[in-house]
C-alpha cells in the first residue's frame, strides 16, 4: 500500500552517477553521497537520488556477523559501511538508488523502507513478476515455488542523518549471481538471491530497468513530479563553495 510520507518537497531529481563501462568505485560513490547529502541538510540542493552501477564490492552494514563475510579471497573488496543491514554486494548489472531526501519531523524510517520496498515491487510487476514483502526481512522478495525457496531480488540498506536519508536499495536486474555464493546475503542462510532476468528467463539490463525504477520510486516516496540528470554536474555545479559540507 502507497504511503504518504509528506516530504518537504514536491519533487525529485534523479542524477545517473555513473553505468556499464562508467561503473562507480563504492568509495568514490559513497564520498559522492556524503557531498550531497551535507548539501541537502543545508536546504542548498532539492531532494534528490542518485542512480549507478557500482565495480564489484562487498559492503558490510552494522550488524554484520563475522560468519556472514567472505573466507579468503572473494575478489571483491569487503567496506564495513554506516547504514543498517548486513553484508551484501554490488555490482555490474545491478540498479543502484540512493534517494537522499529530506523527512519530516518525527521521521518513520519504517515507513520510508516500506516505501522503496513498494517501488521494486512495482518494478518486478512491470516484468510479470510477483514480488514481495516477507514478513521480518527487509527488501523486495520472489516468493517460494516449484521447489525454489524465497528469493531475494532487491535489497535495502537505509541510514536517516540529520533528518535526511543515504544510502537506499539495489535492484538485480541482470548480474552474476554467482558474487553472492561467496557470503550470507543479509545474514539468512535459509533463503536464495535471484535478479530479473533469473526470474524471467530474458536479459534485463539495468538500461531497461532504470526508467521504470524512476517512476515507481518517485510514486512511493509520493513526489508529484521527478525530472532526471544524465551526469551528477549538473546537480552539484549548482551549489555555492561556501554551502560544501
Amino acid at each position: 500500500m502507497r504511503r504518504n510520507l509528506d516530504y518537504v518537497t514536491d519533487e525529485l531529481v534523479y542524477a545517473h552517477a555513473g553505468f556499464g563501462s562508467h561503473a562507480v568505485d563504492y568509495v568514490a560513490g559513497w564520498d559522492l553521497q556524503r557531498e550531497v547529502h551535507g548539501r541537502r541538510v543545508q536546504d542548498v540542493l532539492p531532494d534528490c537520488c542518485l542512480l549507478l552501477e557500482h565495480q564489484p564490492v562487498y559492503t558490510a552494514g552494522k550488524r554484520t556477523a563475522a560468519g556472514d563475510r567472505p573466507f579468503g579471497d572473494p575478489g571483491a573488496p569487503v567496506i564495513d559501511v554506516d547504514r543498517g543491514g548486513k553484508i551484501t554486494w554490488h555490482g555490474p548489472g545491478q540498479l543502484t538508488a540512493y534517494p537522499i531526501v529530506k523527512l519530516r519531523q518525527p521521521v518513520d524510517v519504517v515507513a520510508y523502507v516500506r516505501a522503496l520496498e513498494q517501488a521494486m515491487i512495482g518494478v518486478c510487476a512491470e516484468f510479470g513478476l510477483r514480488a514481495v514483502r516477507v514478513e521480518g526481512r527487509s527488501g523486495t522478495w520472489i516468493p517460494a515455488s516449484q521447489g525454489k525457496p524465497d528469493r531475494k531480488v532487491g535489497v535495502i540498506g537505509a541510514r536517516v542523518a540529520r533528518g535526511v536519508t543515504m544510502h537506499g536499495l539495489a535492484l538485480n536486474c541482470d548480474c552474476d549471481l554467482s558474487w553472492y555464493d561467496r557470503i550470507v546475503p543479509c545474514g539468512i542462510r535459509d533463503a536464495g538471491t535471484t535478479s530479473l532476468t533469473a526470474e524471467t528467463g530474458i536479459r534485463v539490463p539495468v538500461p531497461d530497468v532504470t526508467p521504470l525504477l524512476e517512476r515507481h520510486l518517485a510514486a512511493a516516496l509520493g513526489y508529484r513530479t521527478w525530472r532526471r540528470m544524465h551526469t551528477v554536474e549538473p546537480l552539484l555545479a549548482a551549489v555555492p563553495e561556501s554551502a560544501t559540507a
